[in-house]
């Protein structure tokens, strides 16, 4: 039995303090646990990294591709013109001729798988870059084609026809491809097969002799080939 006068006084609260304050330490210790299991799927829904669908991936990257070429075509097709543009300017400028003239030159030799420096080459050394000149053998415009050899490309064929520009050029222009094309792509052979005829230069290489006559070597003076693997222009 513990009395008053004891050395610690009973207070007959004491126990139910004890049992409240207990009672507030677990509730706190709950509340702690549920927050931090909280805090935990909180963090994991953050911090969880999702890899990307492999075909959206896939796509996107393909997208990316397609853009890359199409940026390559386009610089490449503005170098193309830029060396067009500079190509016909100096040509123009080196022979004195119409800009006009230099470029259906420059386009028509490039389509008719002719350099076009050597397409230039021809028409100074044939006509002076005369549209209506005429030979005494009959061969007519800035290339000096024969009508029987314009006719053999186009059969029905005028000789007003033959001296417009664009047809002159292309029926020249495509005999010599084709010359270099029979000549196994020498261009010497081809230019004096362009002036002396196919025929006579294969019979003079078939007799052992040498068709040179001087007018490949006009033509090619100072002339540079381009530089290429592909056959032609050598």
């Amino acid at each position: 039995m513990i009395r008053p006068t004891d050395k610690y006084n009973y207070d007959p609260h004491e126990g139910t303090r004890r049992f409240l304050v207990r009672g507030g330490l677990v509730f706190a210790t709950v509340g702690l646990v549920a927050s931090l299991a909280g805090w935990t799927r909180r963090v994991s829904a953050v911090d969880t990294v999702r890899l990307p669908d492999m075909g959206i991936v896939v796509s996107r990257l393909g997208s990316l591709g397609r853009q890359l070429d199409a940026a390559r075509g386009e610089v490449a097709v503005t170098r193309l013109q830029l060396d067009r543009a500079n190509a016909i300017l100096s040509n123009s400028s080196k022979y004195q001729i119409p800009a006009d003239l230099a470029a259906s030159i420059y386009d028509i030799a490039l389509s008719e798988g002719i350099d076009p420096a050597l397409g230039y080459q021809l028409v100074k050394i044939e006509s002076n870059f005369k549209e209506d000149a005429r030979s005494s053998m009959g061969a007519l415009g800035y290339t000096q084609v024969q009508m029987t050899t314009a006719k053999f490309y186009e059969p029905e064929l005028t000789e007003k026809e033959l001296l417009v520009r664009e047809t002159n050029l292309r029926i020249g222009f495509r005999f010599l491809s084709d010359l270099s094309e029979r000549f196994d792509h020498d261009t010497h052979l081809a230019l004096l097969a362009y002036n002396r005829g196919p025929t006579r230069v294969s019979e003079i290489l078939a007799a052992g002799g040498n068709p040179a006559n001087g007018y490949s070597a006009a033509v090619l003076k100072g002339y540079t080939p381009p530089r290429t693997t592909e056959p032609g222009w050598r």
